[in-house]
C-alpha cells in the first residue's frame, strides 16, 4: 500500500496529481512539523502547512529540490531530499505513514542543519501568513 501512496506523493510533488492532497490525505491526518511543536490535526491544516512546505521547499524557483532515498516498508515510508531555501542547504526528511485504503495518517518532516531550519521557518511562515 505504501508504493502506491508514495507514487501518488510523487505526481502531488511534480504537480501532476488531480484532486491534489485532498485525495491522498486522510480526514484525521496529523503533521508534524521541524518548527511547531504542536502536532496540526486535520485535513484542511495538514493541506496549508504541506502545500506552504511544497512551494518553500520544492517551488521556490531554485530548482534544487529532490529525493535522494526512499525506504518503504509496511504502511511507513521515508524519505531523505535535499534542496536549497534563499541560498542555505537543506537536508531532511519526510516520514510518511498510511492507512488500509491507501491515505495519509502521519506525515513527520524533520530537516538540518539549523540554518536550514531557520531558513524554511522564515520562508514557510511568508507563505502561511499569505494564505499558502
Amino acid at each position: 500500500m505504501i508504493d502506491d501512496v508514495i507514487a501518488r506523493w510523487h505526481r502531488y510533488m511534480g504537480g501532476e496529481l488531480p484532486g491534489g492532497l485532498d485525495e491522498l490525505l486522510a480526514d484525521d491526518v496529523v503533521f508534524y512539523s521541524p518548527v511547531v511543536y504542536t502536532p496540526q490535526r486535520g485535513k484542511a491544516i495538514t493541506t496549508q502547512y504541506l502545500a506552504a512546505a511544497a512551494h518553500a521547499l520544492a517551488g521556490g524557483g531554485e530548482g534544487a529540490f529532490r529525493y535522494t532515498k526512499e525506504v518503504l516498508a509496511g504502511d511507513t515510508a521515508v524519505l531523505e531530499f535535499e534542496t536549497s531555501v534563499d541560498g542555505t542547504y537543506v537536508n531532511g526528511v519526510d516520514i510518511i505513514r498510511c492507512d488500509d485504503g491507501g491515505r495519509i495518517v502521519e506525515f513527520r518532516v524533520m530537516i538540518r542543519p539549523l540554518r536550514a531550519i531557520n531558513a524554511v521557518h522564515e520562508q514557510m511562515g511568508r507563505l502561511l501568513a499569505a494564505g499558502g
